[in-house]
């Protein structure tokens, strides 16, 4: 299955769950309802479930919201969520307090200063890594 198909499972699955019958016609009042943009017509609700098309973000979140479930879940699946999880869990364990602090720190940096400061690192890198005897500028 391709993964509108899959999207398209998770949401009628999601209507189902929520008291909703998975039907283009519930699901276009029940979305025009809550969402604040331009109304979505009976056709584009039919697309996302009949597989055909997916939601644009703030659609999604809007979807997530009224049906209480996460947006990403909704969107790419409880599996790829959990395994999403697990590697963070996996890089988190493996970090050390101190390297914890400076990848927050980093991460909290504007995207222009972590590009500096990513540069630094792989300078220092790179002059540490050559081979024995090769003098490093210092």
């Amino acid at each position: 299955m391709n993964e509108k198909a899959l999207f398209a499972e998770r949401l009628k699955t999601a209507m189902l769950a929520a008291g909703y019958e998975p039907r283009p016609s519930v699901l276009e009042r029940e979305f025009n309802l809550r969402y604040l943009g331009r109304p979505l017509t009976f056709q584009a609700v039919r697309r996302w479930l009949r597989g055909d098309s997916l939601p644009e973000q703030d659609k999604l979140q809007v979807l997530a919201d009224w049906l209480g479930v996460e947006p990403q879940v909704l969107r790419f699946g409880e599996q790829a969520v959990q395994k999403i999880q697990e590697n963070r869990g996996r890089w988190e364990t493996a970090l050390k307090g101190e390297e914890r602090e400076v990848l927050q720190a980093y991460l909290s940096l504007p995207v222009e200063q972590r590009k500096v400061v990513r540069e630094v690192i792989l300078t220092f890198a790179k002059a540490c890594s050559k081979p024995p005897g090769e003098e490093t500028p210092g």
